[in-house]
C-alpha cells in the first residue's frame, strides 16, 4: 500500500489505519501489521517522522508525533505490512489551518514507488476534510 498526502504549503499529518474507543480501538488495529522495518516515507522533514504517525487508537491525539514534508507539499508513504490485510477505512489528522492534507491517493502492491510512479492512476483517490480530532473515517473499495 502507497499513500500520497497533499496539503496547500508545507504538510503536516497523523495517520491512523484502522463505537466508542475500546470499539474503535479494537477495530483500527491494522497498524500493528504494518512492517515498521521496511516502511518508508519520502519527502518528510524530519527522518523516521513518517513511521510514527502509525499508532494505536487511544494514541491518535499524541500532537507530538506527526510528519512534515520538506519542500513541497507532498509526501509519499510505502507501508509494507506482514501479511494479507484488507483496508478497510483510513484517518488522516492534521492541524486545523492549512497544513492539513486536501488530498490522498492509494495506490495498491508497487514495491518500493517513487515520485515517479505517482503518474500511474491511483487504486482510489480522496478529497479530504479538515480533521483535528480524527473523526471522519475515509472508507476504501
Amino acid at each position: 500500500c502507497a499513500a500520497m498526502a497533499h496539503g496547500h504549503g508545507p504538510g503536516r499529518c497523523r495517520c491512523c489505519c484502522g463505537e466508542e474507543a475500546a470499539e474503535r480501538g479494537a477495530a483500527w488495529a491494522l497498524y500493528l501489521r504494518i512492517d515498521r522495518q521496511r516502511l518508508q516515507c519520502l519527502n518528510e522533514r524530519r527522518e523516521g517522522s513518517g513511521a510514527l504517525v502509525f499508532r494505536a487508537w487511544e494514541e491518535r491525539g499524541d500532537r507530538a508525533k506527526f510528519v512534515e514534508s520538506d519542500d513541497d507539499e507532498e509526501l509519499l508513504f510505502n507501508i509494507p505490512f506482514t501479511g494479507s490485510v484488507k483496508l478497510k477505512g483510513v484517518l488522516v489528522m492534521g492541524e486545523d489551518d492549512g497544513t492539513h492534507p486536501a488530498e490522498m491517493r492509494l495506490f495498491r502492491n508497487i514495491p518500493h514507488m517513487s515520485f515517479d510512479d505517482t503518474a500511474r492512476e491511483a487504486e482510489q483517490t480522496f478529497s479530504l476534510n479538515r480533521d483535528p480530532l480524527g473523526e471522519l473515517e475515509y472508507p476504501t473499495k
